[in-house]
């Protein structure tokens, strides 16, 4: 079977770097999108396990269509009855970019009358139910090329069900998740947020430091299909939690705000890990340990402070990041002139993107003192990785 992980621009080398760690075949990248081919136990592993991908579907069919006329032709001659029951309940979403079809509306109407068409004639049937479980079909069309396929998920990937609460402008699972990888954190080393929020860096560290899947404790789309025959959703859950790591950790996330981290503790109790939590400014962090990881997401400008305001805070922050011993710092944000604000240029940028919000991922290198000998070893040799 096909399948491909749609992800965030910028993500696109972590989430084919975890379908290979899975022993899962990689076909092909392309932008905020990697293929991948295998069984449906495959498809059940990448479900359970993907960290930064945002979904993951099965592809069914693709042709050319610059007609509607085409795109139904197209539809239709898939074989629509190896997959859907006659009375499953048939949900369309569609997209479309850089195509002579741009109407996403009118392409989900054609293309659930084609569905619906070549499953009324293959069951004999003028009219279909649908009063049973829900298929969610997906139709994509970029550059006059239609992809048809089956939404293996449901709610999103970044929905790992831990985080009930929110605060605003929260950062998404799946988003957190990648500056914890990028940033190059290990278990073994110390990791801090210092701008928490509601505890999603810090939940997604403790679960890359246990190797938890985040899925683990969540239901998919694809559990409902009724043509997979294999016990693939039972096998991917034994095997993700066979390979959970009882290992120590250490791992603080501090806020200004005290509801703030109120809810951080009712989402870590959710996600089943123990971290330490305490209300603090981030203005008045001191690290006495030698060699870490501080990763943050400070409020942007356009967010949730005034820019004035945004700007004075970066400078706090460079002021007081610039005193930690052996501590790599990473921070995302869209100001467009943050380096020049913050004080220093970084050592390593990525473009990504927050809600649909442009941003940038500085990283800062560990800068050291005297008895720092072993971080300093640590931080080069991922530098060179």
């Amino acid at each position: 079977m096909n399948f491909f992980a749609t992800c965030k621009i910028g993500l696109e080398s972590l989430v084919s770097g975890e379908l290979k760690e899975l022993g899962i075949e990689v076909t092909a990248v392309h932008d905020a999108r990697v293929d991948f081919s295998g069984s449906f136990t495959d498809m059940a592993v990448a479900l359970t396990y993907l960290r930064t991908a945002e979904r993951v579907l099965m592809q069914v069919g693709s042709f050319e269509a610059t007609s509607f006329e085409q795109l139904y032709e197209g539809v239709r001659a898939i074989e629509w009855k190896n997959y859907i029951n006659k009375n499953n309940f048939i949900h369309v979403t569609g997209k479309s970019a850089k195509s002579k079809l741009f109407s996403v509306s009118d392409c989900q109407r054609i293309s659930k009358k084609a569905i619906v068409d070549s499953l009324s004639s293959a069951y004999g049937i003028k009219i279909l139910p649908e009063n049973g479980k829900r298929i969610i079909i997906e139709i994509g069309i970029l550059r006059d090329v239609v992809t048809v396929a089956f939404d293996c998920c449901g709610a999103g990937l970044s929905r790992r069900g831990y985080r009930t609460y929110n605060v605003p402008a929260p950062i998404s699972e799946t988003l957190g998740a990648a500056i914890v990888l990028l940033s190059g954190y290990r278990a073994e080393r110390p990791f801090i947020d210092p701008m928490c929020g509601s505890g999603t860096m810090p939940i997604e560290a403790a679960m890359i430091a246990t190797n938890t899947a985040v899925g683990l404790n969540r239901s998919f789309a694809a559990e409902d299909w009724h043509f997979i025959r294999e016990n693939a959703f039972e096998l991917a859950r034994e095997r993700a939690r066979d390979c959970v790591k009882a290992v120590p950790f250490d791992i603080t996330g501090s806020d200004i705000d005290a509801h703030s981290i109120d809810l951080c503790k009712k989402h870590a109790k959710k996600a089943g890990v123990m971290l330490s939590w305490r209300v603090a400014s981030v203005l008045d962090l001191k690290e006495e340990r030698n060699g870490g990881v501080l990763c943050c997401n400070p409020p942007y400008g356009e967010r949730l402070m005034e820019k004035r305001d945004a700007e004075k805070l970066y400078r706090g922050m460079h002021e007081v990041f610039s005193r930690l011993d052996g501590w790599s710092v990473n921070i995302i944000a869209s100001h467009p002139e943050f380096e020049r604000v913050y004080g220093q240029r970084a050592d390593k940028r990525r473009k990504l993107s927050n809600g649909g919000m442009v941003c940038t991922l500085y990283r800062y290198y560990p800068k050291y003192s005297q008895g720092c000998d072993r971080v300093r070893v640590e931080t080069e040799n991922e530098r060179k990785e």
